[in-house]
């Protein structure tokens, strides 16, 4: 059976928001690109039927392996199980989208709502450390050491400000949000403004001292790591995944239902 992955997943969406640095509030006019993220609801022939499955489908401005430039906009929807899987497992770029303001929300349906609404049930101990690893692999490629060891992913910014800014606010966005992860159970999206502004100083190139960024970074790693040590959070070890399941379970069933041809 042939079919259009883009096509199923945007007659089967219940879901979009904005993502990337826009959602965080720390889009920079005239520099940052344009993300957004959803979910649709796979056809029943490609769950239980003999069809393939569709776990996603992305649209670019440019071309896969080029580097989107400012204002270019990119959008990815993922199947309801595909973005289960990875919200649960503390994927901090699709946590985003239940936790995602009124203002960043383009598209939604009954069942986006009630997405929406279990937003409490993907946090957990479990996603805090996944947040710690990203912050890892972004320092880990701000000093060279990633994939990109011998060549900065932007070397423009390394000649401009003497690091990769881009990379080194990636992380300390990290460190606020698994910070505030820790302590307080939730995610405040766009970032409160004081974490947001410090940000939005690193990445603009207005910290010229490196050192001074990764000691920041350090700082709110080391406390995240040193409360999940200790036990001293308000959030379950693993997020509720009978809560989620049965939802998806009941989700797919209702679209389905109101689907099906008559």
């Amino acid at each position: 059976m042939t079919f259009d992955a883009g096509a199923v997943a945007r007659a089967n969406e219940i879901l979009r928001t904005e993502a990337g640095s826009g959602v965080h509030g720390l889009a920079i006019a005239g520099v940052s690109d344009h993300d957004e993220t959803g979910v649709f609801i796979e056809p029943a022939e490609h769950v239980i039927g003999l069809a393939e499955p569709v776990d996603h489908a992305t649209w670019r401005d440019r071309p896969e392996g080029h580097r989107s430039q400012a204002g270019d906009s990119e959008c990815t929807l993922y199947s309801l199980r595909k973005f289960l899987r990875l919200a649960v497992a503390g994927n901090p770029n699709l946590l985003l989208v239940p936790f995602a303001p009124e203002a960043s929300v383009y598209r939604t349906s009954v069942l986006g709502d009630e997405l929406r609404a279990l937003g409490p049930a993907f946090l957990s101990r479990a996603a805090a450390r996944r947040v710690v690893g990203y912050l890892d692999g972004q320092v880990a490629m701000l000093l060279g050491r990633g994939r990109q060891k011998d060549m900065p992913k932007r070397p423009e910014l390394v000649a401009a400000h003497g690091y990769d800014t881009k990379f080194a606010s990636h992380a300390l966005r990290l460190g606020f949000q698994g910070l505030e992860l820790i302590e307080h159970a939730r995610l405040t999206l766009p970032m409160p403004e004081a974490e947001r502004e410090r940000v939005l100083l690193v990445k603009s190139g207005g910290v010229p001292d490196l050192d001074t960024v990764l000691a920041e970074i350090t700082a709110a790693r080391d406390r995240i790591e040193s409360l999940l040590d200790a036990g001293k959070t308000p959030l379950p070890e693993t997020p509720d995944l009978d809560r989620l399941s049965a939802w998806s379970i009941d989700a797919h069933r209702r679209h389905w239902d109101s689907t099906r041809p008559d």
